[in-house]
């Protein structure tokens, strides 16, 4: 066969017919359709990504933790949904150096109110704002609150909280960003500050340096007031302690606290069970007047589900449903008391008082009469029989419509720190929302921290051994079977 000559192909330059009649080929047709399906997808996703944007965090960052970390609390949201004056929440952090739990929360505020703004302030660009609202060193990731003529500092170190083992071998951390945080909006939008003040003269247990700074964390100034040399109680008292007396009151003494009840005042009071020959007759009668009375003996209870430690002495009452223990019952912690009296509520209290329980025994529990001298954790013939409230509340209707509280708890271990440690901060909680209950209100009512944990999968070692031999071999082997598979039947075609 003859070859024939080749020859170089001659391009011509490029018509318009020619590229009219290229356009409507079948081809381009087809390429034009995936070019405009691409760009309409990608299209969406930019105006998608614009919206998701746009949105509030709550909508866009879902809350996944295990302690629900960055949901806001009911208090919160009330605080954020009241807020009458703009704020704003200078996040002051390094570049890179953001902790992301705390972006995290900080972005839920700026998304709950419209008059929450929330600034990032770099210390190395912008020294001349830290100067102007903190003195001293500033930590990465603190805050500043600002409202109008009103700012506060919250430091790093308070976002954080640490419980250590009894060997100090181990801790747990608690993230109590939102109660820091909430406490500090609250703070910059209050005209005036609630006033606690705690009696002296009778032998009572100072507050420790934990639950004196977690009440005044929750704006409530502490002040100290001797009824032995003021004839009343100041006019700014919004709420009056009394922590363990060892001694009774004066009856001038029990006459100005009732004066003080009188005019719409708040009692808070926590007892021991008396001590031999220890007699309170003065304070007995002023808490009996608002149907309170003290059974004689040391609390125990009968049913170990009630009790902690292996010793019926450490009592884990029962939460009665109240705004001051509704927080603790929705997150399940327990209060822990030791060494507790029994106060029993009146049925029949007079016109205008009401009077309610916040914790119980179980109907197992007893008071040991032996009290302190006791030698078995038995029931022994003579102890009186609970049920028993640990805490109650007494609240009366006063003429003009304001209302006067008296909480009595029977036991001072509620602010004892290492019982408090026990339960993982419940006692100091509880304890606060006694405080915000009485000298403030419902919306006192504190937010507890939340535990940051790690969810480990614990993988059996067979299970351990069947997972590799999937990933390893089976996997790839299915693979390699399938794509053989594929070849030998385009082989034939």
């Amino acid at each position: 066969m003859r070859k024939l000559p080749w020859k170089k192909p001659q391009w011509g330059r490029p018509t318009w017919a020619g590229i009219k009649a290229s356009l409507t080929t079948r081809a381009f047709r087809v390429g034009g359709y995936s070019v405009a399906a691409a760009a309409i997808v990608v299209l969406i996703a930019v105006v998608a990504n614009l919206l998701v944007t746009a949105l509030p965090a709550t909508l866009t960052q879902v809350d996944t933790t295990a302690g629900s970390m960055y949901t806001l609390s009911q208090e919160t949201e009330d605080i954020l949904g009241g807020l009458e004056e703009d704020i704003t929440l200078y996040w002051v952090v390094q570049s890179g150096q953001e902790d992301e739990t705390l972006g995290t929360l900080l972005d839920r505020y700026a998304a709950g109110s419209d008059r929450v703004t929330l600034e990032k302030v770099d210390p190395d660009v912008s020294p001349e704002l830290l100067q102007e609202y903190v003195s001293g060193t500033v930590y990465n990731n603190s805050l500043i609150v600002v409202s109008g003529d009103r700012d506060t500092y919250v430091s790093y170190d308070d976002l954080y909280e640490y419980t250590y083992s009894d060997d100090y071998t181990s801790y747990n951390t608690s993230f109590s960003g939102e109660s820091a945080l909430t406490s500090a909006i609250d703070y910059v939008t209050r005209e005036d500050l609630p006033k606690l003040y705690t009696l002296t003269g009778h032998g009572e247990a100072d507050l420790t340096s934990t639950f004196q700074s977690a009440v005044e964390g929750q704006n409530v100034e502490v002040e100290s007031l001797s009824l032995l040399t003021q004839e009343s109680v100041p006019e700014d008292a919004d709420c009056l302690l009394l922590n363990g007396p060892e001694s009774d009151l004066s009856q001038e003494e029990a006459e100005a606290i009732q004066a003080y009840l009188d005019q719409g005042g708040d009692l808070i009071v926590l007892t021991d069970p008396a001590q031999e020959g220890q007699k309170r007759p003065n304070l007995e009668a002023l808490l009996a007047d608002y149907g309170m009375t003290a059974n004689d003996g040391i609390v125990l209870e009968g049913d170990s589900g009630h009790y902690a430690l292996g010793a019926p002495f450490y009592l884990l009452p029962d939460l009665d449903s109240h705004a001051i223990t509704e927080p603790l019952i929705d997150g399940g912690y327990y209060i822990l008391l030791s060494l507790a009296q029994g106060i029993t509520v009146t049925d029949s209290p007079r016109e205008g008082l009401t009077v309610e329980s916040l914790l119980t025994t179980s109907d197992q529990a007893y008071s040991k009469l032996a009290g302190y001298s006791m030698e078995t954790y038995s029931k022994e013939e003579g102890d009186l029989a609970g049920p028993f409230s640990l805490a109650a509340l007494a609240t009366e209707t006063q003429e003009d419509g304001t209302e006067s509280h008296v909480l009595w708890i029977g036991s001072t271990s509620l602010v004892d720190d290492q019982y408090n440690q026990q339960v993982s901060g419940a006692n100091e909680d509880f304890f606060l929302n006694c405080v915000g209950w009485t000298c403030q209100g419902e919306e006192g009512v504190s937010i507890h921290a939340k535990e940051i944990t790690t969810q480990y999968l614990t993988v059996p070692a067979s299970t351990a051994s069947l997972l590799i031999l999937l990933v390893v071999a089976v996997v790839p082997a299915g693979y390699l079977f399938f794509g053989l598979r594929i070849w030998i039947r385009r082989k034939r075609q």
